[in-house]
């Protein structure tokens, strides 16, 4: 791999330990299959610069894969709740570092939000009608 200069939302060597093992599948059994072309960690990292510079897909620096391999891996993690599972890990762990539970016993839901889905739609954000 080329070696290029970090960005601020690269990922340390102790993050890419613990997100490694729920990006990388297994080889079949049968050994068949490729290895990603793509080295997996620069994924995390050009999505994690997306989401800590907040720009577009087609604005990633030129340094990282390709904006569109980048954002395929990105929907593909989202629809198969891989993305879902990273952020549980990860809540886990942070709980646990904290002393507590790792899973929460109770969940707080903001009165307002639950006030402005009870129309739903364009209603709900919508001035009334004279």
């Amino acid at each position: 791999m080329e070696t290029r200069r970090p960005y601020p939302s690269d990922l340390t060597d102790e993050q890419w330990a613990i997100l490694e093992p729920l990006i990388r599948r297994p080889r079949r059994a049968d050994g068949r299959g490729r290895p990603p072309a793509v080295d997996l960690r620069e994924v995390v990292n050009a999505i994690l610069y997306v989401l800590h510079e907040g720009c577009r897909w087609r604005a990633l620096p030129h340094d990282f894969p390709n904006w569109n391999t980048v954002y395929w891996y990105f929907a593909k993690w989202t629809d198969d709740g891989t993305l879902v599972q990273i952020h549980d890990r990860l809540r886990r762990r942070v709980r646990e570092q904290a002393g507590r539970h790792p899973d929460p016993s109770a969940l707080i839901i903001d009165s307002q939000s639950v006030k402005a889905t009870e129309k739903g739609g364009m209603s709900a954000t919508m001035p009334a009608s004279r």
